[in-house]
């Protein structure tokens, strides 16, 4: 089932218990839709504290039914605290890269990097700030890994990323002048764009400095550009490194 089919089934059980509708086939399945919806590393973030604790629907009745007399309040309720989830969870089949980058990165012995891509990835729709930082420290990790496993050992504790980045592009055979087709040096450069884009979006946007009163507020379509641009740049650098090193 899709994650929308899940948060839909989710959201029937609780209406049905709060409002007397509830039945034996809502009490056995509850358990396993849940734990679906809270195994999704997006949804998790935006579910409401009562679905993380309310383990069954037993928990869920204590819960709701001393908190408001009447089943329209209660309906109002749950859909209000899941409106956000809803959201998600409607918006999921347009973010079909997502599950390609997760992949790709379990492939990689880096559990660092498959930590800065799942936090972009959780903090993208909740707090745009705190994901174009971690989109910028996902590239960071990236080009570290990639270095320290070719044997580079002189990184710098608090490195510049197109320092970095220009260091890797050289490594992997990736820079303009190492190349002379055109094309080739079109796009290697876009790749170079991509890495100053992201590093003035960063500086920009995010909530890596203080801000003035007239400070720029990022919303979550630009939390989404730099996650996504991040995570395929990273997709592309770890597949080449996979690639030269012949595994």
């Amino acid at each position: 089932m899709s994650l929308i089919d899940d948060v839909d089934e989710l959201q029937s059980f609780y209406i049905n218990r709060s409002t007397g509708n509830g039945n034996d086939d809502d009490e056995r399945c509850y358990p396993l839709i849940r734990q679906r919806v809270l195994d999704d590393t997006r949804a998790a973030s935006l579910a409401p504290a009562w679905v993380k604790r309310c383990r069954n629907l037993d928990q869920f009745w204590g819960f709701i039914q001393p908190k408001f007399p009447s089943y329209a309040e209660r309906r109002k309720f749950i859909w209000d605290e899941l409106s956000k989830l809803v959201e998600l969870a409607e918006s999921n089949d347009s973010h079909p890269s997502d599950a390609i980058v997760s992949e790709a990165l379990n492939r990689f012995d880096a559990e660092h990097v498959r930590n800065a891509w799942n936090k972009a990835l959780e903090r993208r729709a909740t707090d745009p700030e705190g994901a174009i930082t971690v989109a910028r420290t996902l590239l960071e990790s990236v080009c570290k890994h990639i270095l320290e496993e070719a044997g580079e050992r002189d990184l710098d504790a608090v490195p510049d990323l197109n320092k970095l980045y220009k260091q890797t592009a050289s490594l992997l055979n990736l820079t303009k002048a190492q190349h002379e087709e055109v094309i080739f040096k079109q796009i290697l450069g876009g790749c170079t764009a991509v890495i100053e884009g992201l590093g003035a979006l960063r500086n920009r946007l995010s909530d890596a400095h203080g801000k003035g009163r007239g400070g720029v507020k990022p919303a979550p379509r630009h939390a989404e550009l730099a996650v996504n641009l991040a995570g395929s740049t990273a997709l592309f650098l770890l597949a080449t490194w996979e690639a030269k090193c012949g595994r």
